[in-house]
């Protein structure tokens, strides 16, 4: 399935609001919570990523200890 970047957008900043209605490109749609507009935000920004060719950036973590001599 093709999605847009408009249609991300507008996820994005419904999500940002703490809305579960969104409108973009003379459609609406209503996720039942939250956690489903999460969801649908990864799965849309996780294929554009793979279709622009673009590598996500991976985080980790690093442990620094100091010995005391």
């Amino acid at each position: 399935m093709s999605w847009t970047s408009a249609e991300l957008a507008a996820l994005k900043k419904a999500y940002a609001a703490g809305a579960t209605r969104v409108s973009y490109e003379g459609k609406t749609v209503e996720y039942d919570s939250g956690a489903q507009l999460l969801a649908r935000i990864r799965i849309i920004d996780a294929e554009i990523t793979a279709i622009s060719g673009k590598k996500k950036p991976l985080a980790g973590f690093v442990r620094f200890t100091r010995e005391i001599r």
